[in-house]
């Protein structure tokens, strides 16, 4: 499932390729017709992205949201586009480029209420902070952390307490701060978390811009430390993640994973103690 950094990127490559343009909408598979009638020839006029949502807007017609899931896939191309396929959800064109959604868990018209009840229910998302104090910040994540007896790995991929991490992100930045994945979420000292905070924010702006997940630091690197590069689907240069088993490059202890809340959980027990 893709993490946050993808979603809000998404979110910004769909307002540079169709924001402030009318925009034909159709859904070759069907299933969203009757929203797209609706919205053929209106202007994308906004776009927005919390945790692993992104919400596409048309005014006064209402928000796309999209939810991926497991199995959702964009993708984006020139023009002219090419006939479409009948497994598209959802179709935009331009007469500069084209978008094809395929396998979404969630594609759906909805008004300003229905949008802003998705983002009550969700946690603080790290994407959604500003340097200037304002947006979204760890407070509220910290408020249900710091009672909770739930494993902090656990609530690091619990939406509701934290909006747009996923496993990458929580197996690195644990690893980053040295965090047993298995300590109780009350068993977090504040300092602790704010540096979590502050580092997700960091790490996942990075992953929007880069458009790839990389978590080591700069003396860890393959050049600083003279090791080859990360070969993996994924992608990036990690610590732990989809590493079982190998060694690992700070401690060179082998690398643990389980499952934990039906996710594979990486660790390194040398450098993250219980």
């Amino acid at each position: 499932m893709p993490e946050g950094h993808t979603i809000h990127r998404l979110a910004e490559d769909h307002l540079a390729r169709f924001g402030g343009r009318p925009v034909r909408v159709s859904s070759p598979q069907g299933k969203f017709s009757d929203s797209a009638a609706l919205l053929d020839g209106r202007v994308l006029d906004a776009v927005d992205a919390h945790g692993k949502h992104l919400f596409l807007g048309f005014g006064g017609t209402g928000w796309v949201h999209i939810h991926l899931g497991l199995f959702g896939k964009v993708g984006f191309g020139g023009a002219p586009a090419p006939p479409p396929t009948d497994t598209v959800r959802l179709r935009l064109v331009s007469p500069a480029a084209h978008m094809d959604l395929r396998g979404p868990t969630t594609c759906a018209l909805i008004t300003d209420p229905e949008k802003r009840a998705i983002h009550d229910r969700l946690g603080p998302d790290p994407l959604r902070a500003r340097d200037d104090g304002t947006g979204d910040d760890g407070e509220k994540a910290w408020a249900r952390i710091s009672r909770s007896r739930t494993t902090v790995a656990a609530l690091l991929m619990d939406q509701k307490v934290i909006a747009g991490v996923g496993n990458v992100y929580r197996a690195e930045v644990l690893f980053r701060h040295g965090i047993d994945p298995y300590r109780a979420g009350r068993e977090l000292r504040r300092a602790e978390w704010d540096a979590i905070w502050a580092d997700l924010v960091a790490l996942m702006r990075e992953g929007v811009r880069n458009n790839r997940i990389d978590t080591v630091r700069p003396e860890h690197t393959p050049e600083a430390m003279g090791r080859p590069p990360r070969v993996d689907d994924h992608g990036g240069e990690v610590y732990v993640y989809r590493r079982a088993r190998m060694a690992c490059l700070l401690c060179g202890g082998e690398i643990r994973t389980e499952t934990l809340a039906a996710r594979n959980l990486f660790w390194c027990p040398g450098c993250q103690r219980a």
